[in-house]
């Protein structure tokens, strides 16, 4: 006897973006580079299902967002053991889509967005967050509320598909 699992996307999730629907995806990754690729590869097809179409823009923009943040919970936050959450929400009525990466390790906090500094030439490392900002409308951070550790978080308002924003040979969205 064989048992059907609901599908990922409900059937009153179409293809589009109906202005009156929120939509948010959740789930706990392991804190390693294959739980972060894995969160991405999610959230990428997520958000197509959500009406944001892969090779857009603002897709792509939304996952370089979602994937720096990931890999910095998974480089800065990692506590051997424990897993890291995504949290991916869109609210249609306000066209913005949110990303909330928590992670365990309290005391690896980022710089607050208005003292991030932008790494010299010779500086191996510190341009994620850097990129963050340049993409996401806001972004930053609060302690985790229900014990140890942080979530960064980054918004990205105006998530309205236009046809200047599809891919080429694409069809609209209907």
């Amino acid at each position: 006897m064989t048992s059907q699992l609901p599908s990922p996307v409900s059937a009153h999730q179409p293809g589009r973006c109906d202005d009156d629907l929120d939509r948010t995806f959740e789930m706990r990754f392991t804190s390693t580079p294959r739980g972060a690729r894995l969160a991405r590869r999610l959230a990428a097809h997520r958000l197509d299902t959500w009406g944001i179409p892969y090779g857009t823009g603002r897709h792509e923009e939304i996952v370089l967002v979602l994937g720096e943040l990931t890999a910095n919970a998974v480089r800065h936050g990692h506590v051997p053991g424990r897993d890291f959450h995504l949290l991916l929400h869109m609210s249609a009525p306000t066209r913005t889509v949110r990303v909330e990466v928590t992670d365990t390790r309290p005391e690896r906090t980022p710089p607050r967005p208005e003292v991030l500094r932008v790494p010299g030439c010779e500086d191996t490392g510190g341009r994620g967050l850097v990129l963050v900002g340049a993409l996401a409308t806001r972004w930053g951070w609060y302690p985790r509320p229900e014990g140890p550790g942080k979530t960064v978080w980054a918004e990205c308002v105006g998530v309205v598909l236009d046809a200047g924003d599809r891919p080429a040979g694409s069809e609209a969205v209907t």
